[in-house]
Formats: C-alpha cells, structure tokens, sequence
C-alpha cells in the first residue's frame, strides 16, 4: 500500500493538474492558512498564545547533562524540567528516563493497557495534504460504507470481543456529514462501551450533537505545530486553516464531551518543538478543564520515498521512546496512545514503560473486517487504506501477548448509570 502515498496524476483533468501545480509551485494561490473560512466558529481562548510562545522560545540545544538529572530527582516535573528531558542531553540518560515513568505509570494506571480498534467508515477527502493516502488528488478506490455496512462491520469487530471503537473518516463535509456520522455514533452505542470520534473538526454545537449521538471522545491530530511547515504541507481544503484545528479539543469539551485526545505527527517538522507543543496543548487544557479525560499519541511519520514537498525528519526509536518517557513524566494521569504504525515488539515494550492504550485488530480500510477477522476472501469492493500499519495483531493476540508481558489487557472500565 506504499504507493497510495503518491499523488497519482495520471488520472487528474488537465483543469485540476494545473490546478494542482499550482498550488504545489505558488504560494499565492493558496488561502491564507491563518485565516478562518465561512461557518468556522472562533472562541476566545489563551491555551494557542501560551503553547506557541513556549515552542517559539524552546532552544533544545541549551541543556546539559546536569539539567536532565534535575529534572528527574524533582518530584513533580516542571515545564522547564519537561523541555530538558525532551532535549538531545536527555539521551543518555534513557534508561533512567524508562524507570521514572515506568513508576508514574504504575502509579496512577496500575498494571492495566486498554484496547481498542478503529473503523474507517469513509475515505473521501476534500483537503491537499501532500503526506496524506485518502488526499484529494491520489487516485485510490474511494468508499463511503451505509447505515447497514457500518452495522455489519460493528457486528464483526463486536463479536471479537473488542468493547471500544474509534470512528475514523475522510475530512469531507459533502460525503461525511454530521448527520451520517452521528447515526454511525447511535449504532456503535449499541455494539460497544466506549466511542470515540477522529473526523474533521467541527463546531461546538455539532460536538455537542455528536456527543448526544453517542460519542465519548474525539482525537484531533494537529500534524505539525511549526505553523510555517503547516502552510507548506497543506495545501488546499478546510484542514488548511491551523487556528480552527488548534481550538477542536477546546470546543468538544465545550461541546460535553467526556475526553478529548491530542498528537503531532513526529517528523513532519522538528520533533522536539512538536512534542513539547503537543503537551503543552494538554498541560493548559488540563488547568482550563481539569474535569475531562486527555490522552497523547505519539505516531512517527515513515519516510515518502520521492517526495520533496515533504522531506520527512526521520525519528528513531529511541528518540520515540524519550519522548514517550518525557510525556509519562510531564503529564502523569494522562493517557498515551500507541498506534499499530509502531512494531509488535516496540509496543509490547512500551506498554511497560509509559504507554496506557493500544490499538488491535487493526484496519485503516474501508469495509473490509469481514474478510480479515474471519478470513473470508475479500470481495475487492473495498475503500483503499490511509497508511501501512506494522503491527496487524488480532484482539486475540494482542490480548494474550500483554498478558504474557505480566501486564492486564482492559476492554472497558466504564459503566454508564
């Protein structure tokens, strides 16, 4: 599936390729990123100013070996303490690092790692994002699942056990309106104990909507901090305008729901900056909104061979595992997510360091879990994946591998009175 992560443009009008060309070639043509478009709400709020000027001011180059051992002899971690451990002087002291927040770990999750599994109800897109599979310019076999497949494909991740879903789709308002996606919130309530929700974002009121649909939570992945990269990388569509993605979390706990979930995409820009901005972005909404649950994912960009609109950073394992380790430090009751992009043994490790949350049973296609929990032949009708994952274990598998690890796999620990 490597090869979705080109823009195809052989199948593209000669209007649209010109198109095309020039947004990639004219920054002129593109709208302003900072701008909002019609129908974006705009709220009030400090949380953006306060993380922006911590990334801006972080120079990562400025810690030594002593400012990493303070930081980790204190007993609560300060924000100065955090950008220490998120500095390259921090690397040797990895190990140390693991120990620290394998015991905040323990602390507060106990010996627990929750699972979950995502389905991707759509893959229609209205954005440019040039790093991006389901983009609006590759050519892949796109799919929208109906009221019934989306049950059936419920009924199937259902049966395996699996009592928490994320509802993934394409960021397009024509093919995946709020209505559609609140009647796949209504059928999930009744399949699974938790719901979660990574679409693209929206206002208050349709949070609020969503979440009396049935939705508990919603993911927003903010790609990248560096504003400046931002602009360079998305190119066209709604997701473009950084601000009103920025705010998402913000307006769905305006909007009542229980837990909002937040990540940069590591490689996209300089790590270092985006990971500090990314727990900041929880530090602050933590104070503003100290009753809601919060939870950081940490996904690694793969390298695109060919493409130089991206250059991706590489970031290494270790250097994933720092910033895991600093997150369980900084932020030590908030959850973090570990995605199926990510090794089996990377995860089986991390679990028992920092990590509280992993996916199983994994599909970033479009209805096709009949055919890869049952084993039946696929019928070849299905939407394309957004990305290549690495660890493809059932729920079964995952179950059992945790186990083995001394640790204690939950479905659910929620109960609704």
């Amino acid at each position: 599936m490597e090869n979705q992560f080109f823009v195809d443009s052989e199948h593209l009008s000669p209007k649209a390729l010109e198109k095309k060309h020039r947004l990639e070639t004219d920054p002129s043509s593109r709208t302003n990123h900072m701008e909002y478009m019609a129908g974006m709400e705009k709220i009030e709020s400090d949380i953006c100013k306060n993380v922006m000027e911590a990334m801006h001011s972080y120079d990562y180059s400025k810690y030594t070996a002593k400012d990493v051992m303070a930081a980790l002899e204190h007993e609560t971690c300060s924000i100065e303490d955090f950008k220490a451990l998120l500095s390259p002087a921090a690397e040797p002291f990895l190990e140390k690092m693991a120990e620290r927040a394998r015991l905040e770990t323990s602390k507060h999750f106990g010996n627990t790692v929750y699972l979950f599994t995502p389905l991707y109800i759509a893959n229609y897109c209205d954005n440019y994002c040039v790093y991006c599979g389901f983009n609006c310019y590759n050519h892949i076999n796109r799919m929208r699942l109906t009221t019934e497949q989306i049950e059936h494909e419920m009924k199937v991740i259902a049966e395996s056990g699996m009592e928490e879903i994320l509802i993934l789709t394409g960021e397009s308002r024509a093919k995946s309106d709020i209505e559609y996606i609140g009647e796949a919130c209504k059928l999930a309530r009744k399949y699974f104990r938790m719901v979660g929700l990574e679409i693209y974002p929206v206002n208050t009121d349709e949070y609020k909507y969503l979440h009396e649909c049935g939705a508990d939570y919603v993911t927003v992945f903010q790609e990248t901090y560096d504003t400046a990269k931002y602009e360079q990388l998305h190119l066209l569509g709604h997701k473009r305008v950084w601000p009103y993605r920025f705010d998402a979390q913000e307006r769905a706990l305006m909007g009542g729901m229980r837990g909002v979930a937040f990540s940069a995409l590591l490689g996209l820009s300089d790590f270092r900056k985006d990971a500090l901005a990314s727990a900041l972005h929880v530090y602050y909404l933590q104070r503003k909104y100290p009753y809601a649950e919060m939870s950081l994912s940490c996904p690694r960009l793969r390298p695109i061979i060919n493409n130089d609109k991206i250059n991706p950073l590489d970031v290494h394992e270790k250097q994933l595992c720092q910033v895991l380790c600093a997150y369980r430090i900084f932020l030590p009751f908030v959850g973090i997510t570990v995605s199926s992009r990510e090794s089996a043994s990377f995860r089986n490790g991390i679990v028992k360091i920092a990590a509280t949350k992993v996916s199983a049973g994994v599909s970033t296609g479009i209805g096709d879990h009949e055919s890869k929990y049952s084993g039946k032949e696929s019928t070849g009708d299905e939407g394309d994946e957004q990305f290549e994952i690495d660890d493809n274990r059932s729920l079964d598998k995952m179950y059992e591998d945790i186990s083995d690890e001394g640790l204690q796999p939950v479905l659910n620990d929620y109960l609704y009175v």
